[in-house]
């Protein structure tokens, strides 16, 4: 089999899953696109291990470490998901940006020490 076939296929599902983190809103979906570009990354290992004939399978190798850490990233991403929703009853990830802390007003923290030591 050509190296092109599997590599043109891997090019297909990254873009997918490209789209679909840009793209989309839910938290979920998002996660579930992130697999997928972890997918295409471990296609081309795979593909470019047997092409290359590799006698340690480096490639097959590297595949197994990042299906783990693609295992660990979903339990924790959903977690994350969950506890959101929980707390803010939506899993929109634009909404997700007020939970960021608000910088106060520069002049505002003077005043204060202004009339603490008047």
């Amino acid at each position: 089999m050509h190296l092109a076939y599997p590599a043109v296929l891997a090019a297909l599902l990254f873009c997918v899953g490209l789209y679909g983190v840009l793209a989309r809103r839910n938290a979920i979906l998002v996660l579930m696109s992130v697999e997928l570009m972890l997918n295409a990354v471990n296609l081309n290992l795979v593909a470019f291990d047997v092409w290359l004939r590799d006698a340690l399978h480096a490639g097959q190798a590297l595949t197994l470490f990042t299906i783990a850490i693609a295992a660990a990233e979903i339990g924790i991403g959903l977690a994350i998901v969950l506890m959101v929703h929980r707390n803010r009853g939506t899993s929109d990830v634009d909404r997700l940006r007020d939970t960021a802390e608000q910088p106060e007003p520069a002049d505002a923290g003077t005043d204060e020490k202004a009339e603490a030591t008047a």
